[in-house]
C-alpha cells in the first residue's frame, strides 16, 4: 500500500499552491514545478499524481542531474541487447515503466540538449525507440518536469531549447522558500520530530529562544534544511532539550538575519539613502501579521505572543492599516 503524501502548512502561500495543486490534478496536464532546492518539488509532484486519475498507476523519478549525461539517455528510453558494449539484455526505460502513470523529471535544468530534442518528441508523438531499436514505443504518460534554475534565462543563454520549454510550461506552478512562508516552521518542526522520535524513541524539546533563532534565519535549504537540522538535533541534543549552543553557528551568527524581503540584494546599513521608517515599519507590521495568523486572529493571544499589550496592539493595526480577518 502506497504512502499517502502530505504537504505541512497553514501558510497563505501554502495554501495557494495546495489549491492550485486540486486543480492540476484533475487535469492530464504538463507540469513545471520551479522553486529553490529544498522546497518540495518531488513531494508535490507526487501529490499531484496521488490526487490524479493516475494514482493507481505507476509514479517514476528520474533526477536528470544525478545521472550522468551518457546514461541518461539508456535510462530514460531503454535499450535493446547488443546496442552496445555490456548491453548484454533488453531493458526498458522509465518512460516504458511509467506507461500509464507519471514521469517525473527533476533538475530537468542540466538535462543535455540532444535529450531535451528526443524529450521534445515524446511531448508532441508519444512516442520514442529504445536504443539500437528503430520500432517505435507508444507510452500514455504524464510528465511533470522540475528544475531550481530560471529556464527562461537558460533558452536565452543557449543551454535550453526554447521550445521544449513552452511545451513544458504548460501549467507553472512556482513554490515558496521556506523564508516566505516562516508562519509554517512550528508546524513543520512538530512533523520531523514526529517523524524521528519513531526512530530515536523519545521526542525533541524546543525552546522558545531556539523557535525565535528559526524566525530569524533565512533557511537556504529550505524545508529539506530544516529536517536534516532536526535529525542532526536528535543526534546530539541530551535527553531531549535542546540548547542554543547545539543549534548550528551559521544559524546562530548568520549575517542576514533580517527577512530578505525587507532589504534589497545591496543592502548597506550604512546608506544615506535608506528609509529607516519604512524598513521597520514594513517588519512591525510582518511580525503583527505573523502573530495574529498562528493565533487564529485572537487579538489578546497575538498580543501575548509579542509580548505587548492588547491594546498597543490595537494601536499599531491603526496605525500600520491593519485590518486582520481570521479564517
Amino acid at each position: 500500500m502506497k504512502n499517502n503524501v502530505k504537504i505541512i502548512g497553514k501558510s497563505l502561500a501554502i495554501q495557494k499552491i495546495l489549491k492550485l495543486i486540486e486543480k492540476i490534478s484533475k487535469s492530464d496536464s504538463t507540469v513545471l514545478i520551479t522553486g529553490e532546492s529544498g522546497t518540495g518539488k518531488e513531494l508535490v509532484a507526487k501529490l499531484i499524481h496521488q490526487l490524479s486519475s493516475r494514482a493507481d498507476k505507476s509514479f517514476i523519478p528520474v533526477n536528470c542531474a544525478a545521472i550522468p549525461s551518457e546514461l541518461l539517455e539508456a535510462e530514460l528510453f531503454g535499450y535493446e541487447k547488443g546496442a552496445f558494449t555490456g548491453a548484454v539484455f533488453s531493458r526498458p526505460g522509465r518512460f516504458e515503466l511509467a506507461n500509464e502513470g507519471t514521469i517525473f523529471l527533476d533538475e530537468i535544468g542540466d538535462m543535455p540538449l540532444n535529450l531535451q530534442v528526443k524529450i521534445l518528441r515524446v511531448l508532441q508523438e508519444r512516442s520514442f525507440e529504445r536504443i539500437g531499436s528503430t520500432k517505435p514505443i507508444n507510452v500514455n504518460v504524464r510528465i511533470i518536469a522540475a528544475t531550481n534554475k530560471n529556464l527562461e534565462e537558460e533558452v536565452k543563454r543557449g543551454g535550453f531549447r526554447e521550445d521544449l520549454f513552452w511545451r513544458l510550461n504548460v501549467v507553472p506552478l512556482l513554490l515558496p522558500p521556506l523564508r516566505e512562508r516562516k508562519e509554517d516552521i512550528p508546524l513543520l518542526c512538530e512533523y520531523f520530530i514526529e517523524k524521528f522520535s519513531e526512530k530515536f524513541g523519545y521526542k525533541l524539546n524546543l525552546n522558545s529562544e531556539v523557535m525565535d533563532l528559526f524566525f530569524k534565519y533565512n533557511w537556504p535549504g529550505n524545508v529539506r534544511e530544516l529536517e536534516n537540522l532536526i535529525e542532526r538535533l536528535y543526534v546530539f541534543s541530551e535527553n531531549g532539550m535542546v540548547n542554543l549552543e547545539d543549534i548550528p553557528e551559521r544559524i546562530r551568527f548568520q549575517e542576514n538575519s533580517i527577512p530578505r524581503d525587507l532589504i534589497h540584494d545591496d543592502f548597506n546599513p550604512f546608506a544615506t539613502e535608506m528609509d529607516f521608517n519604512t524598513l521597520v515599519m514594513d517588519y512591525e507590521k510582518k511580525l503583527i501579521l505573523h502573530a495574529l495568523s498562528v493565533n487564529k486572529g485572537i487579538k489578546s493571544k497575538a498580543a501575548k505572543y509579542l509580548k505587548i499589550n492588547r491594546t498597543t496592539l490595537i494601536e499599531k493595526m491603526k496605525r500600520l492599516g491593519i485590518n486582520y480577518e481570521s479564517n
